[in-house]
């Protein structure tokens, strides 16, 4: 039975291993006093590696551990994680948190989109990472995205942008304003400037008409 299940929105890098606060860590282990003895946590992700990628946190009895799976040993529990997974949930967060509203499980994962990228890899490769994990998320709260287009031989970076950033009124401010700040921070050195390759066509789906 799922503990948790929800579409990722949300960027929280904290450090190269799956992270569970001490507050989450005892909300599980008092679900985990409640089941059969040798219950553990599994925690995966469905559709890795793509837009649509969900996290979620289910209870693991014995018999539903894989030779594959890789262990994470915690204080009370262990956590469980498939070998398709486990990539992807590199810098992952899961953490309990209670405020005046209640409480509840969060789970953040930067990398289940798209896994993370070694510093030396290609600009092409590094650029789309950052744009994927960092810029998107934010886009999303308006409808839209970004993508990239590619990057031409004297460090410009060509980008396209969809859904409601599409036609919106303010896409020039949130380029240049947002995203080529960030980004010329990110690589400076490798970038000289990010440009619009869009073919804006206004309409209903522009999020500022």
């Amino acid at each position: 039975m799922p503990i948790i299940t929800y579409r990722i929105t949300q960027v929280f890098i904290v450090s190269n291993k799956i992270t569970i606060t001490e507050s989450a860590q005892a909300h599980f282990a008092n679900l985990l006093s409640q089941q059969a003895e040798g219950t553990n946590i599994r925690v995966f992700v469905v559709n890795p590696g793509t837009q649509s990628a969900e996290c979620g946190v289910s209870y693991c009895p014995p018999e539903a551990i894989e030779a594959t799976d890789t262990e994470l040993s915690f204080e009370a529990f262990s956590a469980y994680v498939d070998e398709l997974s486990l990539p992807f949930l590199e810098d992952a967060e899961i953490d309990y948190v209670t405020d005046k509203m209640g409480s509840q499980l969060t789970l953040k994962a930067p990398n289940a989109k798209m896994r993370k990228v070694s510093d030396d890899a290609p600009l092409l490769e590094r650029v789309e990472y950052v744009i994927q994990t960092q810029v998107n998320p934010q886009l999303a709260s308006h409808g839209g995205h970004l993508s990239l287009v590619k990057i031409t031989d004297d460090g410009i970076a060509l980008v396209q942008f969809g859904g409601g950033c599409n036609g919106c009124s303010m896409v020039d401010v949130t380029l240049k304003d947002g995203i080529e700040k960030q980004l010329l921070e990110e690589f400076s050195g490798e970038l000289v400037a990010v440009k619009d390759a869009t073919e804006h066509e206004q309409g209903e789906h522009s999020y500022y008409q």
